[in-house]
């Protein structure tokens, strides 16, 4: 089974409370079949914590065969993209996650229709802002059939875990320079 990167860009608004959750505003947002976008831009962004559960809050503003509102997926898997990933939450379709959990609620494909709740999770997942090890976390549709669409409206939240800028390559030379700096005062 292949993913594929839906094209476009999800209206998202990253905010970063205090109790360290990272919470995605869609609008009107379609994803067919097993497209899914990153839940964050790695190239300016890095997640850290401990993500311990999620939670959604979203209506489903249109659907084409038969994708429920909670067929929204949450999912996490190393690059590349494909089956096997770490945790899948919401979407119909299996895609052999090491953790797999459905929403609460949702189960209709009638525009409308909402899927709000929480999931907790069984084994929290560590994130260190290193995508590459930790896995990047993608949002999209997880029903799988030909054909499929849907388009949500609303948020999800990643309980537990951080946005955190990534570091400019000119701040991390600094950063270098100062440590050689401090060395060298040390002699």
């Amino acid at each position: 089974m292949k993913f594929t990167l839906a094209a476009g860009s999800m209206a998202a608004v990253i905010a970063s409370a205090a109790s360290a959750d990272i919470t995605v505003t869609l609008t009107n947002q379609t994803f067919a079949g097993f497209n899914f976008n990153q839940f964050v831009d790695y190239t300016t962004t890095n997640i850290v914590g401990t993500l311990t559960g999620a939670s959604i809050n979203v209506t489903l503003d249109a659907s084409t065969s038969f994708t429920y509102a909670d067929d929204l997926c949450v999912y996490v898997d190393v690059l590349p993209l494909g089956t096997g990933g770490l945790l899948q939450i919401g979407g119909f379709s299996n895609l052999s996650a090491a953790q797999r959990y459905s929403w609460p609620n949702g189960g209709s494909s009638a525009p409308g229709t909402t899927s709000v709740g929480s999931v907790t999770l069984t084994s929290a997942l560590a994130f260190s802002g290193n995508a590459a090890v930790d896995g990047t976390v993608w949002i999209g549709n997880g029903y799988g059939a030909a054909g499929t669409s849907g388009t949500w409206s609303g948020t999800v939240t990643l309980i537990g875990v951080d946005a955190v800028p990534v570091p400019a390559p000119g701040a991390m030379a600094l950063l270098g320079v100062a440590g050689l700096a401090a060395r060298r005062r040390r002699r």
